[in-house]
């Protein structure tokens, strides 16, 4: 590279806010390496858990705690957004057919407006471990705030579903439930479209939610269904 080239590279670089020679980003695939470390320190039983339903205006959140056989993790785990919704299902029945112990929490509603998002979502997230069969004795949790009132010795690990297999394998049963879930609810308010968007604010949803006001399944403290009330009662 000649001097002037350098020089553009530098600018393009700090435009980004990045140096030129920053190392490229690799995408990283979730391995046993925390579950090792934790093992090697004492622990003897690992879960990973992790939530999904944090963003959408309807249904619960749904959260899955996961002990693996760490003889048996079947292959392709990642981050269950990053895989379609076939390998999901299919990576789902490998898990519960491969794991030492699976559980599913859920937190309707009803919790997310009586202790907000956030904490409804650290709620179930001890509740799944509480509902494990096996005793564990270190908890892998995704993301960077920590339950409360946790039993066991609890590690914060943010991008945890890239990381650890455990963490991603609840992600997918907590990605699959859920979806399954929104299934239900398309079934019983089809005009809602629940099955397609999941309960997300998607054009058509926002429209649906406007034209017939908040059905039983959608989140009362969240700014576009109380505005859809208000819109509601205007009109009439």
């Amino acid at each position: 590279m000649n001097g002037q080239a350098a020089c553009l590279a530098a600018r393009v670089g700090d435009a980004w806010g990045m140096r030129a020679d920053s190392p490229p980003i690799v995408p990283t695939t979730p391995d046993l390496k925390l579950e090792r470390r934790a093992i090697r320190n004492g622990a003897t039983i690992v879960c990973g858990v992790d939530e999904v339903g944090r963003g959408p205006l309807a249904g619960p959140v749904v959260v899955s705690a996961v002990v693996l056989n760490h003889r048996k993790v079947p292959a392709g785990l990642n981050d269950s957004k990053q895989l379609s919704a076939e390998a999901r299902e299919e990576l789902y029945e490998k898990i519960m057919a491969s794991a030492v112990a699976v559980s599913v929490a859920v937190a309707p509603p009803s919790i997310i407006e009586k202790l907000n998002i956030l904490w409804a979502s650290m709620w179930a997230m001890r509740q799944a471990v509480l509902n494990l069969p096996v005793k564990v004795d270190y908890v892998l949790v995704d993301g960077n705030t920590r339950p409360k009132d946790m039993l066991w010795p609890t590690e914060l690990v943010v991008g945890g579903d890239a990381r650890s297999v455990s963490i991603a394998a609840a992600s997918i049963v907590a990605k699959v439930t859920r979806d399954r879930m929104c299934q239900i609810m398309h079934c019983e308010e089809p005009h809602f479209g629940f099955a397609s968007h999941k309960g997300y604010s998607a054009p058509v949803h926002l429209r649906a939610l406007t034209e017939h006001g908040p059905g039983r399944h959608h989140r009362m403290d969240f700014a576009p269904c109380a505005a859809a009330v208000r819109v509601k009662s205007e009109a009439a």
